[in-house]
């Protein structure tokens, strides 16, 4: 197999098929979108007469699951080509691997070009764009989404909003609520589909922001900065999360990375501004403040210095956040967001699967209606999180901080009883720039990557309830993903050694048994030596 591994320096002509496969990919997965993609009942879209076939017949809707599948894992087959196809042995970067001259250049065009046709996709994998929609009416209505959900709203469901907001206070940071207002107010609600495509717009200036740090970052680690872009930026998980479905997490990473180059660069001034506007996007990244309080105390800093810097940065956090809730109106609700328990959870997340699980044992063994279980375990989760941050603040070095505030962002994810397939994207860029390497950890992005890539094809299908076959949709989406997943990750010669070098089931055992062999070895020695 001929990559750039063995290819003359600065070749970069093998790129180009692997980012054609994949922008087929997100062609097909778009074409696929406009037969089982979502969108709102008020969307002219739903009087198209010549796309009725497509989303109100059994066929269609079955050629459109397909389409989407397929399309989703063309683009899984592309980035993982690209990847194999841009590596060489590492000459300048940490690693076992490191990208060809050209690489970045590569990269980018890869990620554009596969971005480009979902900007123009009905709403997959996730329809909160939906919800941003009403939210945004709230505002405009002055109304506080903080304090009640959309539905005392007129006609909110007519925008397609899961009825799961309907009681629900926002999520989202207060700043977030001004774009959702301006883009309500630039297209009305009666045009959803152009507001989509504006918070498309939206979401891209946080790709851009990714795009532009994180390698960067990852540089000044020392790794090889295209190939952090190629895991962060390249992958469909990414594309798909923040053009197709336009979640704004992508403008909290990128402030969030900005905030962490600007700090590294010696500006903390403007590293808690742009901080202060990642809070303001989505709360949750609050959790990364008092680190960028450490890189602003400096190397050697005293406990004193520390501490100052700390209440410093927290000081300036709030000052500006109380500045937003005196311009909207909301004051501080949005802290709420942070207390609040919240009412649902995912099987993704160990807190909320756990939970259930012991809430249906605590049913069949008779002790009660289990009522108590999920908020109890949610309780324990959070409190355990917040304790595995205030150790990280404490402890550790200075050329750990962007390890402490990474294992800390990851607490926060992994002990919340919910965890959608997009909260890996938080994660991610910061990992990234601690550096993956080219073994069991590439590996289990990939895996993670494919796996919510392959699983949102299918969870996420809108299928008239009439046709009575969205269960049945699901299940051949999946099956076809299985059938697909044993092509690209362990038969394709040009994507396969990827993944399953380090975890072939013969390989793994062999391993297992060498390494028992080398402890009874080593435990023998020791017994006699003793």
């Amino acid at each position: 197999m001929t990559t750039l591994e063995n290819a003359p320096r600065g070749t970069t002509m093998h790129a180009w098929p692997a980012i054609m496969i994949g922008f087929l990919g997100s062609v097909v997965l778009t074409i696929g979108s406009w037969s089982v993609g979502w969108v709102a009942p008020n969307s002219g879209i739903n009087s198209a007469q010549w796309l009725a076939p497509f989303r109100t017949t059994e066929l269609g809707v079955t050629i459109g699951t397909v389409l989407l599948t397929l399309g989703a894992w063309g683009m899984i087959w592309g980035w993982l080509r690209l990847g194999r196809v841009l590596r060489r042995p590492t000459r300048e970067y940490r690693g076992k691997y490191e990208f060809a001259p050209g690489g970045m250049r590569i990269t980018n065009w890869a990620v554009a070009i596969w971005s480009l046709p979902q900007l123009f996709a009905l709403t997959i994998f996730s329809r909160d764009m939906l919800a941003y929609l009403n939210q945004g009416r709230q505002v405009l209505a002055g109304q506080n989404p903080y304090a009640e959900g959309i539905s005392n709203l007129p006609n909110w469901f007519q925008l397609g909003t899961d009825t799961m907001w309907a009681e629900d206070a926002t999520p989202y940071g207060p700043m977030f609520l001004w774009i959702e207002a301006a883009v309500v107010g630039l297209t009305g609600a009666d045009q959803p589909d152009a507001a989509i495509f504006l918070f498309r717009l939206a979401s891209l200036g946080g790709v851009a922001l990714i795009m532009y740090y994180v390698p960067k970052l990852a540089e000044m680690q020392g790794w090889d900065p295209a190939r952090a872009q190629w895991i962060s930026a390249a992958n469909p998980l990414f594309i798909i999360s923040f053009v197709a479905s336009g979640h704004n997490d992508s403008l909290m990473v990128g402030f969030m990375v900005a905030a962490i180059y600007a700090v590294w660069r010696g500006h903390g001034l403007l590293a808690v501004l742009l901080m202060s506007v990642s809070i303001g996007m989505k709360v949750i990244s609050i959790v990364l403040l008092p680190f960028i309080g450490l890189w602003w105390a400096g190397r050697n800093a005293s406990w004193l210095k520390i501490f100052w810097y700390w209440f410093l940065t927290l000081g300036l956090t709030v000052v500006i956040m109380l500045g937003v809730g005196w311009l909207n109106g909301y004051g501080l609700d949005w802290v709420r967001v942070i207390a609040g328990t919240g009412s649902i959870w995912s099987f993704w997340s160990p807190v909320g699967a756990g939970g259930e699980l012991l809430r249906v044992a605590v049913v069949e063994l008779g002790a009660g209606d289990g009522e108590w279980v999920m908020p109890t375990v949610r309780l324990i989760g959070r409190v355990l999180s917040v304790l595995i941050v205030l150790v990280l603040m404490f402890v550790g070095t200075y050329d750990q901080i962007l390890a402490r505030a990474t294992w800390s962002f990851a607490a926060i994810v992994v002990l919340s009883p919910v965890i959608h397939p997009w909260y890996l994207l938080w994660l991610l860029p910061l990992f990234v720039m601690l550096g993956i390497k080219s073994n069991w950890q590439l590996r289990w992005v990939i895996f993670t990557v494919v796996f919510f890539t392959a699983y949102g094809a299918g969870d996420q299908l809108y299928v008239w309830q009439f046709l009575e076959m969205g269960g049945l949709m699901q299940s051949l989406s999946w099956g076809l993903s299985v059938v697909l997943a044993i092509w690209v990750l362990f038969l394709d010669p040009w994507t396969s050694p990827m993944f399953r070098n380090e975890w072939h089931l013969r390989q793994s055992w062999r391993r297992a048994v060498l390494a028992y062999r080398r402890w009874k070895t080593q435990r023998g020695f020791g017994a006699r030596k003793t």
